[in-house]
């Protein structure tokens, strides 16, 4: 693959930037991109596009690093008029691997921008109020990847995941942002499926769309301590699968994690270990396919394998649309989340003990599997 830049737009762009020390209501009027949360020296910045009179604007503010935990980001939903308040985290730290005794998840994959999908899906399953607020209690939310581009509300998504997590853990329970090849992507400035928006976005703020995710950027320091694959309760949790020839490998989760982690944002494509390469390849857990397409799909023993490996009932994963709903396959030992949000087949997975429900926009669930 090669590296892509940002692209320059022949538009005419009138830019007005004002330094902001303190957050005000006034912020979301007119916005239409944003936040972006930037590091610079001993400061941060935080930019927002508005639009007004067709003219398209910057709004920035400025802190000093050490106020960090005053300040409050406002983010759009997509519901007019309706926005939500995210505190910045007052540290990162790598994702564990591991997470037993979990008894109740709700999964969700392959958002890829779609705020409205993601908001009603948490909405009618009892993840969040109408305020944003977490309503799940101990539950565990598992997001398995390709929450960015293609849509065009990809910085509302992340946001919206971001300020959950610490909810989340207040309550006893835990968001899982599990990384799937769009964000690894973005990382690595891989720029082919990101919506035309963001170029935008990226021209007005003078920069590069990479940036965004770029160690000097807060989001892009949050995805780098996510992990690639997680084993939470029974399940085995990764965005593509685990292809036979990484159950070769006999790796466990924690290395996996350990081995992708330091490659997130590299556009060399040069891998210093045959492992690092497996693992990047269309065999890896982020890329492969082979559970439902291609010349030699994975059987039921070869999934046995892994089951049996990695000491998990159940593999769930997104990447592969193969229907209109979650699917099950392999006797309830193959779950598939990924369905087409965009065209308004959207459902998650609701797992409660030993029972695995779809779950709807509407907040049905169907038994799928006992």
């Amino acid at each position: 693959m090669k590296k892509f830049f940002a692209t320059s737009l022949s538009v005419c762009m009138a830019l007005i930037l004002w330094p902001m020390q303190e957050q005000s209501a006034s912020t979301i009027d007119h916005q239409i991109d944003g936040p972006y949360v930037f590091y610079q020296g001993k400061k941060i910045i935080v930019q927002y596009i508005q639009k007004e009179n067709g003219i398209f604007k910057v709004k920035e503010e400025t802190y000093k690093k050490s106020d960090k935990e005053n300040i409050i980001l406002h983010v759009l939903t997509d519901q007019p008029g309706v926005s939500f308040d995210v505190p910045l985290q007052k540290k990162f730290e790598d994702e564990k691997t591991d997470y037993l005794g979990v008894d109740k998840i709700f999964v969700v994959s392959d958002i890829e921008g779609e705020f409205w999908a993601l908001r009603k899906l948490l909405q009618a399953n009892g993840v969040i109020d109408k305020n944003f607020n977490w309503t799940f209690g101990n539950g565990h939310l598992v997001l398995t990847g390709d929450f960015v581009d293609r849509g065009d509300q990809v910085t509302e998504v992340l946001w919206l995941i971001y300020s959950l997590e610490e909810k989340a853990e207040a309550a006893g329970g835990h968001v899982h942002f599990i990384l799937g090849n769009h964000e690894i992507m973005n990382l690595s400035n891989d720029l082919r499926y990101v919506h035309p928006k963001y170029i935008r976005s990226a021209t007005i703020l003078h920069d590069n769309y990479a940036h965004f995710f770029s160690e000097n950027a807060e989001l892009g320091r949050w995805l780098r301590t996510k992990n690639v694959a997680e084993r939470v309760g029974k399940t085995l949790f990764l965005h593509a699968g685990i292809s036979n020839l990484v159950n070769q490998m006999q790796i466990t989760l924690g290395r996996m994690n350990r081995v992708a982690r330091p490659y997130y944002d590299d556009s060399t494509y040069n891998y210093d270990t045959r492992e690092t390469e497996i693992l990047y390849s269309a065999f890896g857990p982020f890329w492969f396919r082979g559970y439902y397409m291609g010349k030699e799909i994975m059987t039921e023993a070869q999934i046995d394998t892994t089951l049996q490996f990695y000491n998990v009932d159940h593999i769930a994963t997104g990447h592969t649309v193969i229907a209109d709903t979650v699917s099950v396959l392999h006797h309830g030992k193959l779950f598939d989340t990924d369905v087409h949000h965009k065209g308004g087949h959207s459902e998650g997975l609701y797992i409660e003990g030993d029972k695995f429900y779809r779950a709807d926009t509407l907040g049905n669930k169907i038994l799928i599997w006992q």
